[in-house]
């Protein structure tokens, strides 16, 4: 899995903690937050892990990213804090609890008392890993982990009852009953985004059952009447949903056809469009073939389920097993006749709304199939282990009672839990909206300012996402969360809504202390009708809770209140491509609503790290290394440039590679030590002294590369592209070990006093340069150097220096240096094609003049040397370079 060793720590490792420990003892991070800023604030949201499990190779990509920009700000003259926070609620934690307490799913938590599930969520919490302690900073990464926010938190929590009560007041928050996604074994409803990212590929069953019209009917203003034999065909894909079925849902202006297969008796009703391929392998005979939806509608049929058929006692049950019209229909697959069950769709209970038809839930919320249906009592409608069971059963139970037309399997993308991997099902319940679709266009207006890398984000996934948004199903069925905190009356059904604390108390009489559901819950009050107020049972979404972080982790409005208000919009925010439709979109709703502007100004996207062989990180599969061991092994330096040099910043997803960090270690950071370690050895020659003019070219040309390299990184940097401004660190380390230092080494060597100097006042301030524009990306080397190199005048550490401002560099010295390593690179191929070792002097080289224009005794003399060759003749000739072999 991995070629490191798992007991030694290499030498980079053993060097970088060195710096960790200088920083610790140095206090090097509050200094680096609380220097002079002349340019102010700089403000960055930090989304808050889940504070359960270990962190992994998403979060140290995240991590890195999240850390280079706010130094290379802070070292821009900004004041950038970086408090740490953590994501407390929610069913991570809660499904951990419940392994912890033996137990599974609401029913079994409502046993044990919810006060008993929350306590044992609050001691998990308390007992947070401390591998997060030890890895985001010895991955380099400045943040305050000894102050963080946590969304479980009093304080963070009273400011998401303000957040809301600010909704409820602009007329943005409802309640309402609605068709939504849930989740059987979490038994809670889900948001649209968690939805959207936990689609999967599955074969499902389908069946298209017979209808039993009741005989003697007529229909089509007496045109037609129905036989003891006539039914109606209906296709579905969810044939565990039959039990509920009230009605069946034709187009109004779709021709229909009745027919039989010939040799048997029964009379079926389907859209004419559909004939061809649902009897494609049978004879047929037409009976009538001029009807039209509107002429089936009102006729009334057999439920396939008998279970509530019998219940005189069911509301709007006059309406039930009839056939109505709806604009819905379609003949694209299926029968063209739909079958309805209100209580597992969106357009069904639509439809029973409009047509008041009766809901029937014969699944609960757990997904259990309820005892009125004694066919199928007890069984999971889309259990995890085999989603099709179920619907065999049903299969099982048409074909005995004859009413099975036909079977199939087909496959297609399936919602699935985004925690526990259980296949989701609609389910009509009440639950509070915030009424997104009202403030639609405000927020569309506010996302036009903001800045995304990648570019394409902005119209593509996020814009596309955000055109299309939906009211947010902001109630959850579970209980360690935060509360809605709204009151109503069990008798005139009056509702409070609550903005803090003090106005809960003060209504109350009531001391709160906590704000979860096992503490306010027991607070009751009276109505002035005389019932009691008691608090509506859901919990807020846990989104709710991460969309709050830029006011909630400053206990807004109650506290900071001048503070906040000045750091909305964030300069900075940073996350995977998942948080596209999720903390990213969820900010941007709360803060535009409430706020009225965007939440953001500036987004890092960044993509995926997946296993080298392509297939996602998995524990289980053990396809990945062990991110401590890769720290160990090559640094975390390596790492960190590594990923930044990769697309993955760019929201594409990419394959980490050990083989591909090991030669970051070796040729940057490696070089770089290299490169110290033999100025080191004459550097005693020129102590302190400042950079001169050198009249050397290398020194010219290593100077020009050094600002052309400041420049880029600068460039990308500005423009949040951290690919553009970290790949030229390597290339540049190249240029410095590989050219300029092996021409140099002779230099140093010679008597020529001057030269020596010029050339290790070069180096010198080459790597001091060098260390202030790695000093964002490869926190630990770059401090190291600047301590083997700082002047006398310097801050203790580079973290605590200013980025200089970008200075023109020499382009014709580039540009020449350029050419000549062309030349050179040509004749050596030359030598090479030849087989003619470079140990052994040539007389000549002839180049182009079509290539080495400018002729210059330092860069011809380069070129000797490189070549080993005793003359250079710059010609017109047909190649690039040519060599006096004889």
């Amino acid at each position: 899995m991995t070629d490191a060793k798992k007991t030694e720590k290499g030498a980079v490792a053993l060097r970088e903690e060195e710096i960790l420990k200088f920083w610790n003892e140095n206090d090097i991070f509050n200094k680096s937050v609380e220097k002079e800023a002349p340019q102010g604030d700089y403000f960055f949201y930090d989304g808050p892990p889940f504070a359960t499990g270990s962190p992994h190779y998403g979060h140290i990509l995240t991590s890195t990213i999240k850390d280079v920009v706010p130094r290379y700000q802070t070292m821009r003259g900004y004041r950038v804090e970086r408090q740490w926070g953590w994501d407390c609620h929610g069913l991570p934690l809660e499904n951990i609890v419940e392994k912890k307490l033996n137990i599974s799913g609401r029913e079994d938590i409502l046993k044990i008392g919810v006060k008993k599930f929350n306590d044992t969520c609050r001691e998990e919490i308390a007992q947070v890993s401390g591998e997060w302690e030890r890895l985001i900073p010895r991955l380099g990464r400045w943040a305050d982990m000894k102050n963080p926010y946590r969304t479980m938190d009093t304080t963070f929590m009273e400011s998401e009852w303000w957040a809301f009560k600010q909704l409820h007041d602009k007329g943005l928050i409802y309640e309402d009953y609605r068709s939504m996604h849930i989740c059987p074994r979490c038994e809670t409803t889900l948001a649209q985004s968690e939805v959207s990212e936990g689609y999967k590929d599955i074969k499902d069953l389908a069946v298209t059952a017979k209808f039993h019209l009741k005989p003697e009917q007529e229909f089509g203003d007496g045109k037609y009447k129905t036989k003891e034999t006539a039914f109606i065909l209906a296709w579905t894909t969810t044939p565990w949903t039959l039990p509920g079925n009230v009605a069946l849902a034709v187009g109004k202006d779709i021709r229909y056809t009745s027919l039989r297969i010939k040799g048997i008796s029964e009379l079926l009703i389907v859209a004419s469009e559909r004939i061809e391929e649902l009897f494609k392998d049978q004879e047929i005979e037409i009976v009538h073939n001029d009807m039209v939806g509107s002429d089936l509608v009102g006729l009334e049929y057999e439920p396939p389920f008998n279970s509530y058929s019998g219940d005189d006692t069911l509301e709007s049950k006059e309406n039930a097993w009839k056939v109505y019209a709806a604009d819905f229909v379609n003949t694209e697959d299926g029968t063209g006749i739909v079958h309805i069950a209100p209580a597992f769709g969106a357009d069904d209970l639509l439809m029973a709304q409009n047509e008041n038809l009766p809901i029937l839930k014969h699944v609960g919320m757990n997904g259990i199939v309820v005892p009125e249906v004694v066919e199928l009592a007890g069984l999971s409608v889309k259990p995890i282990d085999d989603h099709q069971s179920t619907d065999v059963e049903v299969v099982k139970f048409l074909a005995k009672k004859g009413i099975l037309f036909a079977k199939e399997k087909y496959e297609h993308s399936y919602p699935h839990c985004w925690r526990c991997d259980t296949p989701l099902i609609n389910y009509a319940t009440s639950s509070w909206f915030v009424a997104v679709e009202k403030v639609k266009s405000d927020l569309l207006k506010y996302a036009e300012d903001i800045n995304w890398t990648p570019k394409h984000i902005k119209k593509g996934r996020w814009g596309k996402w955000l055109e299309g948004a939906r009211d947010w199903s902001v109630s959850r069925q579970r209980f360690w969360a935060n509360t809605i905190p709204v009151w109503r009356c069990k008798k005139c059904l009056e509702e409070d809504v609550f903005g803090s604390i003090k106005e809960l108390e003060e209504k109350s009489g009531t001391l709160v202390t906590d704000l979860h559901k096992d503490v306010v819950d027991e607070v009751v009050y009276a109505c002035a009708c005389g019932g009691d107020m008691y608090r509506v049972p859901d919990v807020l979404d846990t989104w709710f809770n991460s969309g709050s972080v830029p006011f909630a982790s400053y206990h807004y409005p109650f506290e900071n209140k001048e503070k906040v208000d000045t750091r909305i919009p964030a300069n900075f925010i940073a996350e995977g491509t998942d948080q596209t439709r999720a903390w990213f979109y969820y900010q941007h709703v709360l803060i535009g609503a409430i706020f009225g502007k965007a939440a953001f100004k500036n987004v890092i996207v960044n993509g995926m790290a997946l296993a080298e062989d392509g297939k996602k990180m998995s524990k289980k599969l053990k396809n990945y290394p062990d991110p401590t061991l890769m720290i160990d092994t090559y640094g975390a330096d390596a790492m960190r440039l590594y990923m930044l040099s990769s697309p993955v910043v760019r929201a594409e997803d990419f394959r980490f590679s050990e083989k591909e960090i090991a030669p970051v270690a070796s040729k940057v950071m490696g070089r770089l030590v290299n490169v110290h370690s033999f100025y080191s050895l004459y550097k005693d020659e020129i102590a302190h002294e400042p950079l001169s003019d050198s009249t050397n070219v290398l020194d010219r040309w290593i100077i020009a590369r050094t600002l052309e390299l400041h420049a880029e990184v600068t460039s990308g940097m500005d423009n949040y592209e951290l690919d553009k401004a970290t790949r030229p660190l390597a290339d540049f380390v190249d240029d410095l070990s590989t050219w300029y230092l092996r021409r140099s080494r002779d230099r140093l060597k010679s008597d020529d006093t001057e030269d020596v100097k010029a050339a290790l006042q070069t180096i010198r301030w080459v790597l001091r340069k060098y260390a202030k524009i790695c000093a964002p990306f490869t926190p630990f080397i770059a401090d190291w150097l600047w301590q083997q190199v700082m002047r006398n005048d310097d801050p203790e550490s580079v973290h605590l220096a200013n980025w200089c401002s970008v200075k023109e560099s020499d382009k014709d010295v580039l540009s020449n240096m350029k050419t000549v390593r062309e030349v050179v690179s040509s004749a050596l191929e030359a030598r090479a094609s030849v087989g003619i070792k470079v140990r052994q002097p040539l007389q000549t080289l002839t180049v182009s003049s079509d290539l080495l224009s400018v002729v210059d005794d330092e860069l011809i003399q380069l070129i000797k040397d490189e070549i080993n060759v005793k003359e250079v003749v710059v010609a017109r000739i047909g190649s690039d370079v040519a060599l006096d072999t004889v």
